[in-house]
């Protein structure tokens, strides 16, 4: 009579913070035992296994593991453990700090989360900073950047399928009529990349190349060196191809002389239960080697195994 192999199920969240205050206990934290933990939970229940642990030792999980741990891997599982919506608040928050300062991390939000999790994001945001998302990203930026950033983090795009054909090719004429006219910043262009649904946006990026032979973001590059123009590239193709952008994104953050470890990390982090599979096929496609082999070959210690545990998570 054949066995049946009961599936191993995954501990309970007390179980888990067990565990974790275990590897928090005595000498040395015990790195290996976070990572087999925290980087094998979904979401949902990295949420409960932080209720479980305040409510059982009275003390912040995050608070815990930062006194624990240190540099790029203590960043990776800080950045990791939250709910979405709570990482993007804090990335978003700190990308309008002086110091950390990034129209680039702004625009990524914004353009790559659904229109359900931007609401959440600004949600998370108010509840933590007891400020608007909008407010602190429209009094950081000023001229085109406000302009394009603020409505695309306030922005709530229809989510669904469906497109409108003749509307696609009128905005289409529209967009190279003001590319034409180099005013990259004119309301009616802003208005359809920030706003339009992405399959919208698609249709009508479609129509533009057939209809004038190129595609928007080439016609985007007549001033190569306009950072404006960098940025508004970037929305477009975080809002239509986002594989392409975090490939590209990874192998600048990779290929540099020294890595880029806050954009590694940021987009691994974010992006390893969202569409990481996409990103490792599309880094593959266009560097001939897989991501985890160039990861290994420039990280190391427990960030490298951060890392490399978080991009086969959707495998897993």
């Amino acid at each position: 009579m054949a066995t049946l192999t009961v599936p191993q199920s995954v501990p309970s969240a007390a179980e888990d913070c067990e565990q974790l205050r275990k590897a928090f206990a005595g000498w040395g934290t015990n790195e290996a035992l976070i990572i087999s933990i925290l980087a094998h939970r979904n979401a949902a229940q990295r949420k409960l296994i932080q209720e479980t642990y305040n409510q059982s030792y009275g003390e912040d999980l995050l608070k815990a593991l930062d006194k624990e741990l240190s540099s790029d891997f203590e960043r990776a599982v800080l950045l990791w453990t939250p709910v979405p919506a709570e990482r993007d608040a804090f990335l978003a928050n700190e990308a309008t700090k002086m110091l950390t300062a990034s129209n680039w991390v702004i625009m990524e939000i914004g353009c790559t989360r659904s229109s359900h999790d931007l609401f959440l994001v600004r949600q998370a945001y108010h509840a933590r900073y007891k400020r608007s998302l909008e407010e602190d990203v429209a009094y950081h930026t000023s001229g085109d950047f406000r302009k394009l950033l603020v409505p695309l983090v306030s922005a709530f795009r229809y989510e669904g399928p469906e497109v409108n054909t003749r509307l696609a090719r009128t905005e289409a004429k529209i967009l190279h009529q003001k590319i034409s006219e180099k005013a990259y910043n004119d309301d009616e262009l802003i208005r359809i990349v920030t706003t339009r649904s992405k399959p919208q946006l698609n249709a009508t990026l479609n129509h533009y190349n057939n209809e004038f032979g190129n595609a928007i973001n080439k016609d985007l590059k007549a001033n190569p060196e306009d950072e404006f123009l960098k940025l508004l590239r970037a929305a477009i193709k975080c809002l239509t191809f986002p594989e392409k952008y975090f490939e590209k994104l990874l192998r600048l953050a990779i290929n540099k002389m020294g890595t880029d470890e806050w954009a590694l990390t940021r987009v691994v982090t974010t992006r390893a239960e969202v569409d990481m599979q996409r990103i490792k096929e599309e880094y593959h496609r266009r560097n001939s080697v897989p991501l985890d082999r160039a990861i290994s070959v420039d990280t190391s210690g427990d960030y490298e195994k951060m890392l490399l545990a978080l991009i086969g998570h959707g495998n897993a």
